[in-house]
């Protein structure tokens, strides 16, 4: 927990500072956390995709995330028979292989829903680090913090395609329910690989077409969503080609949670 009269995140940013290229790490020694709570890296706004990734930069959007609009939107893309929030949860915990004293990203952290998760998993000798793209997203995870910080948190606004971290310094990266609204989901697959150490995990939830899903349908639906929907191989193989093994995969409706880990050091 945080000491009293501590900003939350204080101390999981010191800890975070070693993972940053050098660049960032000092402009987070001289900046530090701002007023809303988390680490500003990103001098810009990102290009936006579409209406829904739009939406993740409203005020409305973060406040009712995690609660309803997060699940309502999960339960229409995996059906009535996909796994729920808890269950999501527990998947990435398992495809990540989370252990005690884990260095963790969670990329499009959001809210920090799933962070916060992985904090517990990893345990005080753990760190995680969220990273997203939307300010009203961080604010509202900063302001959860405030309520119950776990001490080895922290967020970061970044670019899922331009990391600011060290190549090799991740245990685990997760990237879920987003890779599908970047404009180059697949740099931001490079990023993942790029920041992990050897025999680091990575975990994605994102789209894919099945074959209930008509082709001539897939334009349509990315157009009038910004919504990337991935063809049935398409992670699997970048992943892959990206030199990552021991694949798991697990299909609900049109959605699919991935695994996989890259060799372990010589």
């Amino acid at each position: 927990m945080t000491a009293a009269g501590a900003t939350p995140g204080t101390g999981a940013l010191e800890r975070a500072r070693a993972l940053l290229a050098a660049e960032p790490a000092a402009r987070a020694a001289e900046q530090g956390l701002n007023d809303a709570g988390y680490l500003d890296l990103l001098d810009r706004e990102l290009e936006s995709t579409g209406v829904t990734q739009d939406l993740m930069v409203t005020r409305l959007v973060p406040a009712i995330y995690e609660r309803f609009w997060r699940p309502a939107l999960g339960r229409v893309a995996k059906g009535l028979m996909g796994p729920g929030m808890a269950e999501e949860m527990r998947i990435a915990r398992l495809l990540l292989g989370l252990g005690e004293g884990d260095v963790v990203l969670d990329l499009a952290c959001g809210p920090g829903n799933f962070s916060r998760e992985f904090a517990r998993a990893v345990r005080p000798g753990g760190l995680v680090v969220g990273v997203d793209a939307s300010p009203t997203m961080l604010e509202r995870g900063a302001a959860e913090l405030r309520d119950s910080d776990p001490g080895n948190l922290v967020l970061i606004r970044a670019d899922a395609t331009s990391l600011p971290f060290r190549d090799a310094s991740f245990d685990a990266a997760s990237c879920f329910a987003a890779l599908h609204l970047f404009d180059r989901p697949f740099a931001a697959v490079d990023e993942m690989r790029r920041v992990l150490r050897p025999g680091g995990r990575i975990a994605l939830m994102t789209s894919v077409r099945r074959e209930l899903t008509l082709r001539p349908l897939k334009p349509v639906i990315e157009r009038t969503s910004g919504m990337r929907i991935f063809e049935g191989d398409e992670i699997v193989g970048a992943l892959e080609q990206r030199g990552f093994t021991g694949l798991h995969r697990r299909l609900s409706g049109m959605v699919q949670f991935v695994g996989a880990r890259l060799p372990g050091a010589d």
